[in-house]
């Protein structure tokens, strides 16, 4: 008999096999020798006092032996399958083309930028050369944003599909059994490339196609059906159904809807900066230790946090919302920038989560009126443009000495105090940074709502508040500032019959999981349309004939 029971215990104790044998035997009032064995289901950190516990959900084998659990993908051959065009080969795309398969269709990905291997080494080109490629770097490439920025694995989405299910689909191509029992999993950015190499092949050997190198640069359009797409090296796709998944930072893809008058739509979004730490203090300020030098329990993993304020805006006469965003403990500051004359930041973190910074968004709402009242000539492309200018001021500011990647910095207090750093400590940012007067950089209403709620800090989170903390210009990428709307009821774009936007770019999502799982519902509501039925429980494919739509000419 299995029996689920959920404990709180000491950090040593939950490490221990034999321990949690113990305390299941008490829990469950029976002798300690009819445990076969005990398997962790769900686990978190308690560390709200010194007293840091752990809480853990059990499967507690009475009198009986588990069986090996293992999960694989659920393989079929739909080589000569019915196929479905995807742009993009994001979480949202390479998520959707594996339910596709499963669904007996052809999944046919094309992706602008490269596979996960040699976009590394254009990453390396951007760190240290300080040179962009438009189409290969952390933004674009096989696996999109989260694949060199982390891999953090949780979400909030769990109403909108199968979070158990994506998860379990990660650890069949390779990730540790572990993210299906943290709280808040992470793969890290060390081991995701390889997980995402392993879901390519799963797609290959499956008879779907992936297209690298091959960017999309219009829809072919009849009578507001779409029939395939052109790409940049003058290839025709054409397809009855585009899946859309192209993610927050394909810019050109929201001007070409624009352009082509495909309804688009702008989009709250948030702004700021990135700030870093050193880790041992945000160890000493989580876990309650004396002092920063402090080394922290074997069995503690380096602390995170997350915070939220909200600020009043005088000048607009509104509320704002300040919070940390994508908190990289043990991480490293990375240059985002999709395009040359930028400057973007985001964080990652390896699996270990080793390094000794720690680093956060820390951002700023911005509502549609925000941008709409100084931008409103670029229509949906507002945010865009409000971005745009931020990136770029950013470059102009912290280009000095030909290091065209350096990011402008200001250490926490001083940009407070609207005071130019003298000096900056370490960073994990490689390409270099600049001391610069990021208050003046950002528009005053930012600037002011940050000031604001790093002022409230030095209050709550007194340790956070320190000029040993050094912020880094800018972080504009948080979430996609347009929204390409779709049906509730179909997921197909509201007039481009055949059109499904998807995932975190379309406006739908906003992280790996989540992205994943809109993926996989789109491509659900693809199957329902081309079947015409219903999805069934038992998920049978569509009986079609070999495809005769595919052009490559």
């Amino acid at each position: 008999m299995i029996h689920t029971i959920t404990l709180n215990l000491p950090l040593e104790d939950e490490a221990s096999d034999s321990m949690l044998r113990t305390y299941s035997a008490h829990a469950l009032g029976i002798p300690r020798e009819r445990i076969y064995a005990v398997k962790k289901r769900r686990r978190s950190l308690d560390a709200r006092s010194q007293n840091i516990t752990v809480h853990v959900r059990l499967d507690v084998y009475v009198d009986t032996t588990p069986t090996h659990e293992e999960y694989y993908f659920h393989s079929r051959d739909v080589s000569s399958a019915e196929h479905v065009l995807i742009i993009g080969a994001g979480p949202a795309g390479l998520f959707a083309a594996l339910r596709f398969i499963e669904l007996g269709i052809k999944p046919i990905i094309l992706e602008r930028g490269k596979d996960v291997q040699a976009r590394r080494r254009d990453i390396a080109t951007l760190t240290r050369q300080h040179s962009v490629n438009s189409d290969s770097n952390y933004c674009f490439g096989e696996g999109g944003a989260g694949t060199y920025s982390d891999g953090k694995l949780y979400t909030r989405s769990t109403k909108r599909g199968n979070v158990r299910k994506i998860l379990e689909t990660f650890v069949a191509h390779g990730a540790s059994e572990d993210i299906l029992i943290e709280a808040h999993p992470h793969i890290g950015t060390n081991k995701l490339p390889s997980i995402i190499a392993q879901i390519r092949q799963s797609i290959l050997q499956s008879g779907g196609e992936i297209h690298f190198n091959t960017r999309v640069t219009d829809l072919l359009l009849r009578n507001n059906r779409i029939e395939g797409v052109h790409t940049a090296t003058e290839q025709e796709f054409l397809a009855q159904y585009v899946l859309l998944a192209t993610g927050h930072s394909a810019r050109d893809i929201f001007e070409l809807l624009q352009q082509r008058r495909i309804a688009i739509e702008p989009k709250p979004f948030a702004v700021g900066l990135r700030v870093e730490h050193p880790q041992s203090l945000i160890d000493a300020m989580q876990y309650h230790m004396p002092t920063a030098g402090t080394a922290r329990h074997a069995l503690l993993p380096p602390a995170a946090y997350r915070w939220a304020e909200q600020v009043y805006d005088s000048h607009s006469g509104k509320w704002r919302g300040v919070f940390s965003f994508c908190m990289c403990p043990g991480g490293i500051i990375a240059p985002c920038a999709t395009a040359p004359q930028q400057i973007v930041t985001n964080g990652w973190s390896p699996s270990k989560r080793n390094n000794p910074y720690a680093n956060s968004g820390v951002v700023v709402t911005i509502d549609i009126d925000d941008v709409l009242s100084t931008y409103a000539e670029h229509g949906a492309l507002a945010g865009v443009r409000f971005q745009q200018e931020l990136e770029y001021a950013a470059w102009q500011a912290g280009s000095v000495y030909g290091l065209m990647q350096a990011a402008p910095a200001q250490r926490m207090v001083d940009f407070v105090c609207g005071k130019l750093s003298d000096s900056l400590p370490q960073t994990s940012y490689t390409p270099g940074i600049t001391s610069a007067p990021l208050h003046d950089i950002l528009p005053s209403p930012i600037a002011h709502a940050l000031q604001q709620a790093f002022t409230r800090l030095s209050y709550t989170m007194k340790p956070y508040f320190t000029n040993d903390a050094v912020l880094h210009g800018v972080e504009t990428r948080t979430s996609s500032p347009v929204r390409i709307p779709r049906r509730s009821d179909t997921l197909e774009h509201i007039h481009v019959r055949g059109l499904y936007p998807c995932g975190e770019g379309a406006g739908y999502a906003g992280g790996i999981i989540s992205a994943a799982i809109d993926g996989q519902r789109c491509a659900e509501a693809i199957y329902q349309a081309l079947c015409g039925k219903a999805l069934e429980k038992q998920e049978l494919s569509c009986n079609f004939a070999p495809s005769t739509r595919t052009s490559h000419s």
